[in-house]
C-alpha cells in the first residue's frame, strides 16, 4: 500500500490531520520546527500587521486535477460556498475597508455566486483578482468570462507551470498547455496583459520538487518564449514554491522524496522573506466562511487562533484590530514560503 492510499484510507484520521502529524514529526532528518527557527535567527513569533487582502476560496470544483494542486480540487468535488456566506464575505470587505477581494478554488469561476460576488465588489470600489485555471474559459457555459471579466476589469493572476507543452501537461492534464495558449490569446485581444487597466499574471510551479528559480530571469524566458512561440503577451510572472501539503505531499511520500524537499526548504530558509509573507496582511476564507491566516492553513485545517472570530459572519469592525494583529498558526509547511527568494500568492519576496 502506498504512502497516498495511507493517507486517504487507513488513517483514523482526517486527510488535514494527518498531514500536520506527517509535517510536525521529526523523522529521520531530525528536522527543526518553524517556531524554532525563528527564534534561532532572533525572529519574533509570527503575527499580523494588517489585513489588505481578503483571499476568499469559494469551492474545489474544479475542471482539472493538477498534480501540485495544495487544494484537492476537482471535478469530482463538490464543495461550494453559499450566496449566504458569500454576502458575509462582501460585507466583511466593505465594512471593514479592506482593499483587495482575491477569489479563488477548485476553478472559482464554477462556483454559481461567482459572477455576483465579482460585481458587487466591484461596484464597492474594491481591487478583485481572479486565480483562474486559463482552460475553463474555454468551457461549454463559460465562454463569455473573459469578457466578463474584461468589463469589471477584474485582474487575472493564472496557472501557466511551463511555456513547453510538455513540462506544463505533466503537470496539469494532456491538452492542458494548448488550451491555456488559447485563452491567453483571447485574452490578449480583449486587452489584458496589453493594457495598463487589465492585468494578466502567470504562476510558475516547479516540476516536482526543485525549488524555484530566480523570478526576474524566469520571467523574462517566458515573455520571450511565449511571445516568439505563440504570440502571448503577459503582465507578470509570479514563481510559487509548491507547497508540501494535499497531493504534493502524497506524492513527496510516494516517491521517497519528503525528507529530502524538507531538508531543502528547511537549508534555504531566508529570514529576510519573514517580514513579507502573505499571512501577516491577508485574512483567508474558506467555502463554509471559516478563518484561516492563509489558503494553506486552511487545507491543513489549521484555524485561526486566539481571541478572535472564527468565521465570517461574525466579522464586524468592532472585531477587526484583534484579527489585525493575530497570532499566526505556524507549522513546517511555513518554510515553503521562506525558502530562497520566499514565497507568495503575489511569487517572490525578495531579490
Amino acid at each position: 500500500m502506498t504512502a497516498s492510499t495511507l493517507l486517504r484510507v487507513a488513517s483514523p484520521l482526517s486527510v488535514p490531520a494527518r498531514q500536520v502529524e506527517i509535517l510536525e514529526s521529526r523523522g529521520p532528518g531530525n528536522l527543526p520546527t518553524f517556531q524554532a527557527t525563528l527564534a534561532a535567527h532572533q525572529l519574533p513569533p509570527l503575527r499580523g500587521s494588517g489585513i489588505d487582502v481578503l483571499q476568499v476560496n469559494v469551492g474545489k470544483v474544479c475542471n482539472q486535477t493538477c498534480h501540485h494542486c495544495h487544494v484537492d480540487a476537482g471535478p469530482d468535488r463538490r464543495e461550494a460556498m453559499s450566496r449566504e456566506t458569500v454576502d458575509h464575505c462582501l460585507r466583511v470587505l466593505i465594512e471593514c475597508d479592506i482593499a483587495t477581494l482575491d477569489i479563488t478554488g477548485g476553478a472559482p469561476e464554477m462556483n454559481p455566486q461567482f459572477r455576483h460576488m465579482v460585481t458587487e465588489a466591484r461596484r464597492a470600489g474594491r481591487r478583485v483578482i481572479d486565480r483562474c485555471n486559463l482552460t475553463i474559459l474555454l468551457a461549454p457555459r463559460y465562454e463569455d468570462l473573459p469578457e466578463f471579466l474584461a468589463d469589471n476589469q477584474v485582474e487575472i493572476i493564472a496557472s501557466l507551470p511551463c511555456y513547453l507543452e510538455e513540462n506544463c501537461d505533466r503537470q496539469r492534464g494532456d491538452g492542458v498547455f494548448r488550451k491555456s495558449i488559447d485563452a491567453l490569446r483571447r485574452l490578449n485581444a480583449l486587452g489584458y496583459g496589453v493594457r495598463d487597466d487589465l492585468s494578466l499574471s502567470l504562476v510558475y510551479n516547479p516540476q516536482g520538487s526543485a525549488l524555484p528559480p530566480d523570478e526576474r530571469a524566469l520571467e523574462a524566458a517566458y515573455r520571450r518564449e511565449l511571445m516568439e512561440r505563440y504570440g502571448v503577451a503577459f503582465t507578470r510572472l509570479f514563481a510559487i514554491t509548491n507547497m508540501p501539503i494535499a497531493r504534493f505531499l502524497d506524492d513527496l511520500l510516494q516517491h521517497g522524496r519528503y525528507e529530502t524537499y524538507m531538508q531543502a526548504l528547511v537549508n534555504a530558509f531566508q529570514p529576510a522573506t519573514v517580514d513579507g509573507v502573505m499571512c501577516r496582511t491577508m485574512l483567508s476564507v474558506d467555502w463554509l466562511g471559516q478563518l484561516f491566516d492563509c489558503d494553506f492553513n486552511q487545507m491543513l485545517d489549521l484555524p485561526v487562533r486566539g481571541n478572535v472570530p472564527t468565521n465570517i459572519r461574525d466579522v464586524h469592525p468592532g472585531s477587526l484590530a484583534r484579527l489585525m494583529t493575530r497570532r499566526i498558526a505556524t507549522g513546517r509547511h511555513c518554510f515553503g514560503c521562506t525558502a530562497g527568494a520566499g514565497s507568495s500568492c503575489q511569487g517572490s519576496l525578495v531579490s
